[in-house]
């Protein structure tokens, strides 16, 4: 069939805009279509220019976090024949997360982003009939048909879970006798909600690996039993000490395994029953998707309807600048980062000078995001949330815990050692990250070829 050449699309090395073209004999194949979560207007968007228009023969979408398909409209726009897969559960929460993101956009023009909007909720409608729902561990081809026990092809996929977030999955591609793994975002650890991933153990040929967690090791003696045993501690401290907490998480993931965990808090009785839990207008969504979705999702908890046994209140944007923050109380709102304009930004005006308030991270945080800010910043330092209000002192208790949906980089690595590539390509993560993974790989595995893949040069395998 030929060689098999891999390009990095995003624009540099880090966590952005994550694509990556897979050139398998004649046959192009792109996989995942991110928007960057700090750039605005086409800045924003992977390097497609790299890609002729309709010389795509398929697109392939690992999950719904807008930094895997927040592009995908402008991508379909010019690969006009290839179909997009993806499973169920990517589907609809892709569906929610691109119409949000026109909102998002159509907001931002008003502010003077003329380049804005990127597409439209109609471009979304039209699109998401090419969307074609495939099941994880179901082999198919590039035409998205279900592929026999006994049936080979040229190039065949087949996904499996990844752990991350609903719906999320590796991609396993057999071509030219060779085989290449596309991890996406994984977690090996299961979380409250997730289970653990369960990709393949076979030998590979080429892992294409993300490595977010690479700069930083686990602690040694951590569980996730005692990091939830720390979590509700901390909500008690604040509440005793007459203050709320502001917990700021990603609307989609991070809002419902926090629902699940405060579930299991207040069986157990970490968490008073009556604790008021309010969450934003999209983490309601998204948390509809999951309840609806349960009965037929890989998760733990199968039957569990976080809206019903948790019963959040709902915050609309107009009522974050005047709530009222009671001692008691605890505000789970996106966005993880706290960027402008988005509840936890705002809500935090609210919290960030009181001392009997709680502010708790619970996941990652961009450090040039207003929550890396916050995170690295001392108490009493004056910190700002926005280029449109003056600077606050920071007063009240901040606390940091990890509940991270991505594999810690032990696990990353372990995985690597068990199916022995011949080549590692390193994504989805920033210099450090990716140094620590070569430097650690290329001790384990010496007759592996460790690639830091330059963006927009290709690679070939």
């Amino acid at each position: 069939m030929g060689s098999i050449t891999f390009t990095n699309l995003t624009r540099a090395v880090e966590i952005g805009a994550n694509s990556y073209l897979l050139q398998i004999g004649a046959k192009r194949v792109v996989l995942d279509s991110g928007l960057h979560p700090r750039m605005e207007g086409e800045a924003a968007l992977p390097n497609h220019d790299l890609l002729a228009d309709n010389s795509v023969d398929a697109i392939v979408v690992s999950h719904a976090h807008q930094d895997h398909v927040g592009s995908l409209p402008v991508l379909m726009r010019r690969q006009r024949r290839a179909p997009v897969f993806m499973t169920e559960g990517t589907r609809a929460l892709s569906e929610v997360m691109l119409h949000n993101s026109v909102n998002v956009m159509l907001k931002k023009r008003d502010e003077g982003v003329v380049s804005y909007p990127l597409f439209t909720h109609r471009e979304i409608d039209i699109n998401s009939r090419r969307f074609s729902n495939i099941p994880v561990r179901q082999r198919f081809d590039l035409n998205g048909e279900r592929l026999s026990p006994n049936e080979n092809v040229d190039i065949e996929f087949e996904f499996f879970d990844a752990g991350h977030i609903l719906g999320s999955t590796g991609t396993l591609i057999r071509a030219d006798g060779r085989t290449i793994f596309y991890t996406g975002d994984v977690n090996f650890d299961a979380q409250t909600l997730m289970q653990a991933a369960t990709f393949p153990e076979e030998p590979l040929d080429v892992l294409i690996m993300e490595t977010t967690r690479g700069d930083r090791a686990t602690p040694e003696g951590f569980t996730r039993a005692g990091e939830e045993l720390r979590l509700a501690e901390a909500f008690r401290d604040a509440f005793e000490r007459g203050g709320c907490v502001l917990l700021p998480l990603f609307a989609l993931g991070k809002t419902q395994e926090m629902l699940a965990l405060f579930y299991e808090f207040r069986r157990s009785g970490l968490l008073p029953r009556d604790c008021p839990i309010y969450i934003g207008g999209l983490g309601t969504k998204l948390t509809e998707l999951h309840d609806r979705l349960a009965p037929r999702s890989i998760r733990q908890r199968r039957g569990l309807q976080l809206l019903d046994e948790v019963a959040p209140f709902v915050v609309g944007g107009q009522d974050a600048q005047t709530l009222p923050m009671k001692a008691g109380r605890i505000y789970a709102l996106s966005s993880g980062m706290m960027s402008e304009k988005t509840l936890s930004n705002t809500v935090a005006r609210l919290v960030l000078s009181e001392p009997n308030h709680s502010l708790i991270f619970v996941g990652y945080a961009d450090p040039a995001s207003p929550a890396g800010k916050i995170r690295s910043a001392e108490p009493g330092e004056t910190v700002q949330l926005s280029a449109e209000m003056p600077p606050q002192k920071l007063r009240c208790r901040v606390d940091k815990f990890n509940f991270s949906g991505h594999s810690s980089r032990e696990s990353l690595r372990a995985y690597a050692n068990k199916v022995r590539p011949k080549k590692i390509v390193l994504v989805h993560g920033d210099v450090d990250a990716m140094n620590w993974f070569r430097e650690v790989l290329s001790t384990d595995l010496p007759g592996t070829e460790i690639i830091t893949p330059t963006p927009g040069e290709p690679i070939e395998f």
